[in-house]
């Protein structure tokens, strides 16, 4: 029981430390062997430390890119809304071209249709001849009184 939980703490340290003091003999092979140990720990601690900055950094990559998607899609959001708002002004401008050009042609057949005829031109043979409604009026009384 209790090898195995040196197996499992220290063994590859261990294994490694008593390997790097056989390959190079120190003088104080316990001081060795423990500086060793010390910097094998500062190692383990320090990639530790590399793999949950690497995490960190994937998470915010994944954040980044997010986020730029996210305002890609509001750039092109708002281009759209810009185009539908440039096409909305166009229409309502067309289509006040149009009300001034019906409200134009209104006022002149309105002018057309209320427009006073002239006074007949002198110049013209036959307009100043035409008798009157008065004038026939009179004419046929003349006629009824000279019969009588």
């Amino acid at each position: 029981m209790e090898s195995q939980y040196l197996k499992q703490c220290l063994g590859d340290c261990l294994k490694k430390g008593l390997a790097e003091v056989v390959e190079h003999r120190p003088a104080d092979p316990i001081e060795y062997l423990a500086h060793w140990i010390y910097k094998y720990r500062r190692n383990l601690d320090e990639e530790e430390k590399r793999i949950l900055e690497r995490a960190e950094l994937e998470e915010e990559r994944v954040a980044a890119q997010a986020e730029l998607e996210r305002l890609k899609i509001e750039e092109e959001q708002r281009k759209l809304e810009e185009q539908r708002q440039a096409e909305l002004e166009k229409e309502l401008a067309e289509l006040e071209a149009q009300k001034k050009e019906a409200e134009r042609q209104l006022q002149q057949a309105i002018a057309e249709v209320t427009d006073e005829p002239e006074e007949p031109d002198e110049s013209e043979p036959g307009q100043t001849d035409l008798p009157t409604v008065i004038e026939e009026e009179e004419e046929e009384e003349e006629e009824g009184e000279e019969e009588n």
